[in-house]
């Protein structure tokens, strides 16, 4: 072998191990990146949260929590455990365990803000920190969600940014993932639906009058005072409707005061429900409790309502005093239209000729 020959060797050889070096050891994190791709990134995530009994969600430094209760219920703890919507958590959840990871995105931490993936504690930031937690107090899921992907198509998997809080590396995800941090937005808001028609009567207590009302035919009628002035037909039919889709704007536990009563009523129905509201008046804001009874067949609605609204004062809209608590006043008919005037007879008489 001649020493021109040895050279060349001895430089292919150098430039293989290089090469070897380059595109196996150096492409490891490239190699990783693309064998997570397309994962799910909580795998068997769903047996294990079997064990949650805490969700925390911070955002720019506040932080919603949301806990399960003795009796197997979700609440707000802010709100005495106040039971939240089970399709809104059960959404988030299920999202969870199918997320699957399809992209690798930047790593670098200047651009996390971009995607809303930066420290959810700063007063600006964009991001969710989503952490689940278990009895001990142990994450099952640590998670800072960013912004949702904007997709044009048509009948395509959404998708999100999230980022591990203890890692650089921000992934793109599949997955329809939504995390909501405004503990409003959580609340179970329906608090009562009964049809207008199961009404057979109220009765309105205020200190200085008092409201019948009884059905007549498919009509809820004031019925005493007797004597009366005429009344609104639609605002005796809201009267009936009282109960109806009847939702709330806030809730706080039952033993705290707020603002001074303005009257009771009490709704009956045709299968012999009752339910009594206590409306009370906090400035603009109009609070309600409700107590309910029944007998017979009514018995078990009556039980179940009663195990939802006792221990409860909810805020309700402020339109809602009038149909809940009316005064003879709020359901009088609006005067009738004053007559037009005759341009003929109302005309100034003309000035006399000079």
């Amino acid at each position: 072998m001649t020493p021109r020959t040895l050279v060349i060797l001895v430089v292919l050889g150098i430039v293989a191990l290089g090469g070897g070096w380059y595109f196996g050891i150096a492409a490891n994190p490239g190699e990783q990146r693309s064998v997570d791709a397309g994962k799910l990134m909580y795998p068997d995530l769903a047996s294990k949260l079997q064990a949650a009994t805490r969700i925390e969600i911070v955002h720019q430094g506040k932080t919603t929590v949301i806990e399960k209760r003795p009796n197997g219920q979700w609440g707000l703890a802010d709100r005495n455990g106040y039971r939240v919507q089970d399709t809104k958590l059960h959404g988030m959840l299920t999202a969870l365990t199918e997320l699957r990871l399809m992209e690798p995105r930047t790593s670098d931490p200047k651009q996390f803000a971009r995607l809303g993936v930066e420290d959810p504690n700063g007063k600006d930031a964009t991001s969710d920190l989503l952490r689940v937690l278990d009895a001990g107090g142990m994450p099952i899921v640590s998670l800072i969600v960013g912004h949702r992907r904007v997709r044009t198509q048509g009948n395509v998997p959404d998708e999100v940014y999230v980022r591990r809080p203890d890692d650089s590396q921000v992934w793109l995800a599949e997955g329809n993932l939504q995390v909501d941090a405004d503990p409003q937005q959580w609340f179970d808001r329906d608090v009562l639906n009964i049809e207008h028609s199961r009404i057979a009567g109220v009765v309105v207590t205020h200190p200085d009058q008092t409201l019948v009302f009884k059905r007549d035919g498919d009509k809820l009628i004031l019925t005493a005072p007797a004597d009366h002035p005429k009344l609104d037909n639609y605002k005796q039919e809201d009267v009936a409707r009282a109960l109806e889709l009847l939702t709330l704007q806030d809730v706080r536990p039952d033993k705290e005061k707020l603002g001074d009563e303005v009257g009771q009523a009490v709704f009956t129905t045709t299968d012999g429900l009752a339910v009594t509201a206590t409306v009370s008046q906090a400035g603009k804001d109009v609070w309600a409790r409700f107590a309910v009874t029944g007998k017979e067949k009514a018995a078990p609605e009556a039980a179940k309502l009663s195990a939802k609204l006792s221990g409860w004062v909810y805020q309700i809209g402020s339109w809602k005093e009038k149909s809940l608590v009316p005064t003879l006043d709020d359901l009088k008919a609006p005067p009738p239209p004053k007559p037009a005037a005759d341009s003929a007879t109302d005309a100034p008489a003309p000035a006399p000729a000079k």
